[in-house]
């Protein structure tokens, strides 16, 4: 149902008889498997402009911890020991 503010902006040439059999949602799976959506706060969205910046960034943060594994901590591990991670 359209609102009364709303206005029609179909246009003429289109034939109302073409557009018919169109199915609402019909990708929505598809699009949900390939995609993975993160909502950045906004202090982080002025550091990184777009997303290959945050993946970039996101990398390098991973490759740094595979090199330096002192700078993380399992979970496990410090729920035995009972400490806060470092």
């Amino acid at each position: 149902m359209q609102k009364e503010t709303e206005k029609d902006t179909l246009r003429q040439e289109y034939k109302l008889s073409e557009l018919k059999g169109g199915v609402r949602g019909k990708y929505y799976e598809q699009v949900l498997q390939g995609t993975n959506l993160v909502k950045l706060s906004p202090e982080l969205a002025k550091v990184f402009p777009n997303d290959k910046a945050v993946n970039d960034a996101l990398l390098s943060l991973v490759q740094l911890m595979k090199h330096l594994p002192s700078l993380t901590v399992p979970p496990a591990e410090t729920a035995r020991k009972g400490r806060a991670p470092r």
